[in-house]
């Protein structure tokens, strides 16, 4: 498949990224580092728009955060028959790049492995599996733009 980004302004939802309820919730393992929970918040959140916008595309989310001994899937959803597999990415600031530039192919092939351990998993078996990526950018002065790129690998 073909990649094809689609940019939009995207609404920031009532919780931003440093209020409590932005948290991705469930007990913390570790104590973390003040910078640390912050990037943590930050991503929890991104993925929270990430998940807004692609609910609002017409995909169904399955499962967010699902993780295994492999890694994580930030989240899982439906487009019709195809089951999305979706890495989010979020950052303040552009500077090194757009956020979606931060997947590259090692992390993508990894996604692929873990679509399959989730489809074992979950017994699931859907006309084809694809690879998405969110990109959140919510500078701390103005709009925040989601950037989705379709089949990336």
């Amino acid at each position: 498949m073909t990649p094809s980004p689609s940019s939009s302004p995207s609404a920031t939802p009532a919780a931003g990224p440093s209020s409590p309820s932005a948290s991705a919730g469930g007990p913390a393992a570790l104590t973390l580092s003040p910078a640390a929970e912050h990037k943590r918040r930050l991503g929890a959140w991104g993925e929270t728009v990430a998940a807004r916008h692609l609910s609002r595309q017409g995909m169904i989310l399955l499962d967010r955060n699902w993780r295994c001994e492999a890694g994580e899937i930030d989240l899982v959803l439906r487009d019709g028959r195809v089951l999305v597999v979706c890495e989010v990415k979020t950052r303040r600031t552009d500077a090194f790049g757009p956020p979606v530039a931060a997947v590259d192919a090692v992390k993508v092939a990894r996604l692929r492995r873990l679509a399959a351990r989730w489809l074992h998993a979950h017994q699931a078996q859907p006309d084809d599996v694809r690879i998405d990526v969110v990109g959140v950018l919510a500078p701390h002065d103005g709009e925040v733009e989601v950037e989705h790129v379709v089949g990336v690998g």
